[in-house]
């Protein structure tokens, strides 16, 4: 009798092993190789969506992400600006490791026939996820570069990145795209025209009185010379920014321009769709879609069903409509029944741009909630962006996690999840985030985020495991103008080195959970800490300094500045680059103008 309780016993045993390896074995299942879809709003303030707290503006399928998810309250870009931020998503690491942090004034890439871009050593995401049998596409924002030595050699190209397919902007959306909506570039070139012209005047009138004087005698053909290449310098310029809108806005399919320059009209509703058609081309196939949106930068604009129909104006206009697009795209997979199958994320790539003002006065720029600052800083404004993760059944709903996470992290989650490898001859400065948002653990990974101004190191966050403090120090910080207002409203964005910014030695202190608003720096009187917290933070500086290598500028004024042989144009400079296939035809291939 008891010898066959003990065979009982020991078959119940068996069989309570037998299943416990069956729900390993599909719970293994359900998070390998899912899809992945990546959605990334532009210039979104974290105060602009319901499930961060706005009560006006109405965003009813984002905030479903995070009620079906989890919502990261630290979540940090690695850069406060467009192109170096975009760079650190894609490869999980720090732009100055890429050579896509600038050491000049302009920290992004303005013209799309500028030679610099994303290197193609790098390994992106995209790339890894496509030797996984992935199907690949980016539709939006690219503005990492597009060639490098001729128009079509399309070194730094979504597709030579990993994406099979591309519908979208080579650069980003400006201002100067939209006739009305003014220039980003206009006051920068009179304020910075103003002094050579004055010393040109100056030379010219000096030259003419020695010369009548008798004091100097320059050769008439000297002088020609030199008028002839300012005249010819004003004549190229005045040509580029008179043609702005159609060398540098338009659209473009694959490796094709099909529109150009780009029309506004029903925008969000064409990227929408080419999402919706990708995801239901690939239902039997793993898929990556990186849905880049062109909202909220500026031009802003929205279709007629969305014009006028917010509190906050155009701006509001365009959030709801960015949230009526996430919403499509989430109907698509549960239509098709991929919500299980599918990690869904959304962010921002960097804080709200506060300073956007219209030239009628009205505010185009977002809210970061209590935040400081915003874009091109690194305030939390400008750096604490939005981040959420659903998955339902692998994923906690309605979480909420505090731990600093970075959009570099990104990169090594979703590589896991394909069943890729990490690359191994790099540094990798992101971290695998499943552990953290399917609660396996409570601790980010990440102890220490360092946060650049272009390629300076302006501030860096620890956060002890000991300890519930998240420490922020800052070496320097901009000078805003007006001095007592949130932005650099004189400039349009705040700058990263001299007059532009004050040094600080000691640096400033904020324990960023008791003032998350940095308004008050800590010293050594209100902080007995102050001294150890400054020692600990410069260790970690000196050895992440160590750990970078010398890697050519991408950012540099020769890869910046417009090289009209690299000008992407689908008909001829002398028919202003124009032309549109989006109704209907097949694009031309583009040509050198």
């Amino acid at each position: 009798m008891q010898s066959s309780f003990q065979w009982r016993k020991m078959g119940l045993l068996l069989l309570l092993i037998i299943c416990q390896c069956a729900i390993n074995s599909i719970k293994t299942h359900s998070v390998s190789k899912p899809n992945i879809i990546l959605l990334m709003a532009d210039d979104l303030g974290i105060g602009d969506l319901g499930c961060y707290g706005n009560k006006t503006l109405r965003t009813p399928n984002i905030d479903r992400l995070a009620e079906e998810g989890v919502t990261l309250t630290q979540h940090i870009a690695a850069a406060p600006l467009c192109t170096p931020s975009r760079a650190a998503f894609l490869t999980g690491r720090y732009p100055i490791r890429s050579g896509m942090a600038a050491f000049s004034r302009v920290g992004v890439f303005l013209f799309s026939a500028s030679s610099g871009g994303l290197p193609s050593e790098e390994i992106t995401f995209p790339k890894l996820l496509k030797q996984k049998g992935y199907a690949t596409a980016l539709i939006g924002k690219w503005h990492l570069g597009m060639n490098c030595e001729s128009s079509y050699d399309f070194c730094h190209h979504p597709l030579s990145h990993g994406f099979d397919n591309f519908y979208g902007l080579p650069v980003t959306n400006f201002r100067d795209c939209k006739p009305g909506q003014g220039s980003v570039f206009l006051k920068g070139v009179q304020r910075d025209l103003v002094i050579p012209a004055q010393i040109t005047g100056i030379a010219l009138v000096s030259w003419a009185v020695m010369q009548y004087i008798g004091l100097l005698k320059v050769p008439f053909q000297a002088l020609g010379y030199f008028l002839l290449i300012i005249t010819i310098s004003l004549v190229v310029l005045i040509f580029f920014f008179y043609h702005f809108r159609q060398l540098n806005c338009f659209l473009m399919r694959d490796h094709q321009i099909i529109q150009q320059p780009l029309s506004y009209e029903n925008l969000t509703q064409r990227l929408t769709n080419e999402a919706m058609k990708f995801i239901e081309r690939n239902t039997d196939t793993p898929f990556l879609l990186f849905l880049s949106y062109l909202h909220v930068h500026t031009a802003l604009y929205a279709s007629e069903n969305f014009k006028g129909k917010s509190k906050h104006g155009l701006y509001g206009d365009a959030v709801e409509e960015m949230d009526w697009s996430v919403g499509q795209v989430l109907d698509v997979l549960e239509k098709h029944n991929l919500n299980d199958k599918t990690l869904v994320y959304f962010t921002s790539d960097q804080g709200a741009h506060v300073e956007e003002i219209s030239s009628a006065g009205e505010v185009h720029g977002g809210y970061n909630g209590v935040y400081k600052g915003g874009k091109s800083t690194n305030w939390e404004g400008g750096i604490r962006v939005p981040g959420l993760l659903r998955w339902p059944g692998v994923v906690q709903a309605g979480a909420h996690i505090d731990e600093p996470t970075s959009n570099m992290d990104i990169f090594p989650t979703i590589v896991k999840l394909a069943d890729a490898q990490l690359p191994s001859d790099r540094i990798i400065d992101g971290h695998d985030l499943l552990p953290l948002v399917q609660g396996e653990v409570t601790q980010s990974k990440h102890e220490f985020l360092f946060h650049y101004c272009n390629a300076y190191l302006n501030a860096v966050r620890w956060h002890p495991g000991n300890s519930e403090s998240v420490w922020k120090v800052f070496f320097f910080t901009p000078n805003f103008s007006p001095e007592d207002s949130n932005g650099c409203y004189d400039s349009h964005v705040c700058f990263c080195h001299g007059g532009f910014i004050t040094r600080h030695n000691p640096p400033l202190l904020f324990d960023l959970s008791r003032d998350p608003e940095e308004k008050v720096p800590l010293t050594p009187e209100t902080e007995s800490r102050f001294y150890e917290v400054i020692r600990v933070i410069q260790q970690a500086v000196d050895s992440h300094t160590r750990s970078l290598h010398t890697v050519p500028n991408q950012l540099s004024w020769d890869n910046l500045l417009w090289k009209p042989w690299l000008q992407l144009c689908c008909s001829s400079l002398f028919q202003s680059c124009y032309c549109d296939y989006e109704s209907g035809g097949n694009p031309l291939q583009v040509q050198l103008g």
